[in-house]
């Protein structure tokens, strides 16, 4: 079950962050069909947001066709949901776990990695490169 992180320094709204995390989810494997996504209640005792950004973040996946809310069971990826993309399985992925470790190891915050991440991207994707 995915456990959703809300940065609070980051100027996105949770809702979005919650609707993020499960598209990366469903992109990189981490979530397939069927799977049940923790429930309000959880996300809040987690995150400590409130239940109706949770429920936002819902209806947009369900407005997006991800997932579906069974009543009184619980909110479900949907069988015909994105399936996981060639990220999942990627041997970029390995590489990049080890590029983070060192990262980190070599004291870098998460702010500075990701500021350098999307740096570095957002120069590739400009020129029209990907």
């Amino acid at each position: 079950m995915i456990e959703y992180r809300i940065d609070r320094r980051s100027g996105v709204a949770a809702y979005v962050q919650i609707v993020r995390q499960t598209k990366e989810a469903l992109l990189l494997g981490t979530l397939r069909a069927g799977d049940r996504l923790p429930t309000a209640r959880e996300v809040v005792e987690a995150t400590a947001i409130n239940p109706n950004t949770v429920l936002k973040a819902y209806r947009e996946l369900e407005r997006d066709g991800l997932v579906e809310a069974k009543r009184g069971v619980g909110t479900f990826i949907r069988s015909d949901a994105v399936a996981a993309g060639p990220a999942a399985s990627s041997p970029l992925r390995a590489e990049l776990e080890d590029w983070a470790a060192r990262a980190v190891a070599a004291g870098l915050s998460r702010e500075e990695i990701d500021a350098l991440v999307r740096a570095i991207l957002d120069r590739h994707y400009d020129r029209g490169e990907a």
